[in-house]
């Protein structure tokens, strides 16, 4: 990864303040979608330590996979699958297979789909996310891959804010580590 890149991701990054009652300050990465030239490299960045793994398809959790998702696919040449969440409003038809996560940072156990079809045997899956903290929704996406007998090849985020122990566990590469951002 270029230095320019981890330059401006750590510029457009802030933390935000949501107000009274709040019991910690929010990640804004906002701005990381508004640069055209972060845009641009998040994709080969992020696809970058896999592409000799030769990954069939890229995975991410809705809501901000479904904008990382298509990059890192775009710049593999491969297809995307998303992962929804209930409620979100985006469930496919079809049959889905269903993972529940363990509880992340905040105590939550977040359920996760995959349609059927875009996922099975002889898959070889990168997965692809913003920020892990827990790893909680890596999991829950693993679990859906080995129920379809895919394989996992690890997962590939913009920010690594997780113990190296969780790294090691999902094979996560990361752009930045969470702890080098602005205060």
């Amino acid at each position: 990864m270029s230095a320019e890149l981890t330059r401006r991701l750590t510029a457009l990054f802030q933390w935000i303040d949501p107000g009274p009652g709040a019991s910690h300050l929010v990640s804004d990465i906002s701005g990381w979608w508004r640069d055209p030239a972060v845009l641009a490299a998040l994709g080969p960045a992020l696809v970058a330590p896999y592409r000799a793994a030769r990954p069939t398809v890229v995975l991410a959790p809705a809501v901000t996979g479904l904008l990382l998702g298509p990059l890192a696919a775009t710049a593999l040449g491969v297809g995307f699958v998303a992962a929804h969440k209930p409620g979100d409003g985006r469930l496919p038809a079809g049959p889905l297979t269903w993972a529940q996560s363990p509880p992340d940072y905040r105590g939550r156990q977040v359920d996760l789909a995959v349609r059927d079809r875009h996922v099975g045997p002889g898959d070889r899956v990168l997965v692809v996310d913003d920020w892990v903290r827990t790893g909680a929704q890596l999991r829950a996406i693993y679990d859906i891959c080995a129920a379809r007998g895919a394989e996992v090849l690890g997962s590939s985020v913009v920010a690594v804010d997780c113990p190296p122990e969780v790294v090691a566990a999902l094979r996560i590469t990361g752009l930045i580590n969470a702890a080098e951002l602005p205060a």
